[in-house]
């Protein structure tokens, strides 16, 4: 279900898909209002009027826009005053949804770790919390990153370690309560983060699907939790949580967000959209990086312009260094010509891109400017909807000659 809803301030809380106005939704102790006013003063999508559109996450009563603001980049390349200004600007133009993480920002450093966060909590001072749907994110297993515990060698997705990330994260956010948990990477080893192949040789003992949700049940019955999701996960994952949840009665979860953009299709199109499809599965796709690191604006196919020297890629020598390899600025490059061809610009058509996937719930869009994050906003509103047949058969030769040039 999708709904065009005005894009404005007075707009931005539109969370609940129930008719009932007066409904009241139970989460543990807490009482969650429906913010959903009458439709008939709301949704007013007028023949031709361009506004974001809204759609339900998987099973719960989340209403998301079709962008959610990533906020990693908040504490390292973003000061709070410029984190407030992105904030202000996407919510007072219709987004409904804001997604960071305890490991924020990135890359992750015992310095900065929490950051972002701390940037996020004093924004929402600013905010009715209730016209805000903030979404967080628990570290998976790690052996590096032990520091963001107070007593842990490790960092694992157990009752102990999820209970102190939220109440960490609930301190730090300045709130009492997280819309949308999500697991950031899972407890049991997969590839990840530019790998391709899974390795059997590293199989290794995890936390089990079943204590995971328990521990997720826990915080939802203490009102600190509404629904939960996953990250950089795989079908086999999605699988065994919605079963364990189905035969233990526990909570379901509702949202996956993983990797997706014209560079990186596969890992999500091969068997996952059929998992997550809302006659199976039922589970939302909040896709990040949607504009492939930044690589699909086509900033980095110059690496001396004042903007590639900005970017993150440069910035932080080795990460996300896939980006960079010649296969993948050879499809950027064949990306960039057919959006030129088309009268489109680099940014309406990986964003259109995305936008348009029948899959799609949420792209989540990361900006280090209110001007990066207009631009992004401005694709999505006046980049035909749908992108013309031509311009996705374009899409699709280049993709039969360059399957995942940013995967390993």
């Amino acid at each position: 279900m999708a709904l065009t809803v005005a894009a404005s301030s007075s707009f931005a809380s539109f969370l609940c898909d129930s008719r009932r106005c007066s409904r009241l939704h139970l989460r543990g102790q807490r009482k969650y209002k429906c913010n959903r006013r009458n439709l008939a003063g709301i949704v007013r999508a007028k023949q031709g009027e361009s506004a974001l559109q809204y759609r339900k996450v998987g099973d719960s009563e989340l209403n998301i826009s079709e962008i959610t603001l990533g906020t990693m980049t908040f504490g390292e390349q973003n000061t709070e005053k410029e984190a407030h200004q992105i904030l202000n600007y996407a919510f007072d133009h219709g987004i409904n949804i804001l997604d960071t993480a305890e490991a924020y920002p990135i890359p992750m450093k015992k310095e900065t770790q929490g950051r972002t966060d701390l940037y996020v909590g004093s924004w929402l001072k600013s905010r009715s919390r209730d016209k805000v749907i903030l979404a967080t994110k628990v570290c998976g297993y790690s052996e590096r990153s032990a520091y963001i515990r107070k007593n842990a060698k490790v960092l694992q997705v157990d009752a102990a370690n999820i209970k102190e990330s939220v109440e960490e994260s609930l301190k730090r956010l300045s709130t009492d309560y997280i819309d949308l948990l999500q697991i950031h990477w899972p407890d049991r080893y997969v590839s990840l983060f530019g790998e391709f192949t899974y390795d059997p040789s590293k199989w290794r003992p995890s936390v089990p699907f079943v204590e995971q949700l328990k521990s997720f049940q826990d915080l939802i019955d203490e009102g600190k939790v509404r629904y939960i999701g996953v990250s950089n996960e795989t079908s086999f994952g999605v699988m065994e949580f919605v079963h364990a949840a189905k035969v233990e009665g526990l909570p379901k979860i509702v949202s996956i967000q993983n990797i997706y953009s014209l560079l990186a299709r596969c890992k999500f199109e091969v068997d996952l959209v059929e998992v997550c499809h809302p006659n199976n599965c039922n589970i939302g796709l909040l896709a990040y990086s949607p504009l492939g690191g930044g690589s699909l604006t086509g900033k980095y196919l110059d690496i001396n312009s004042e903007a590639a020297k900005k970017g993150r890629l440069n910035l932080f020598p080795g990460y996300m260094e896939r980006y960079n390899k010649s296969v993948a600025r050879e499809a950027t490059e064949l990306y960039l010509e057919l959006a030129k061809k088309h009268g489109l610009s680099p940014v309406e058509l990986a964003l259109g891109f995305t936008r348009d996937r029948p899959f799609m719930t949420s792209s989540i869009i990361g900006a280090t400017s209110v001007e990066q994050l207009k631009e992004d906003i401005d694709a999505f509103l006046k980049t035909p909807r749908p992108l013309p047949a031509e311009v996705m058969a374009g899409i699709e030769d280049i993709f039969k000659r360059y399957k995942d040039p940013a995967i390993l």
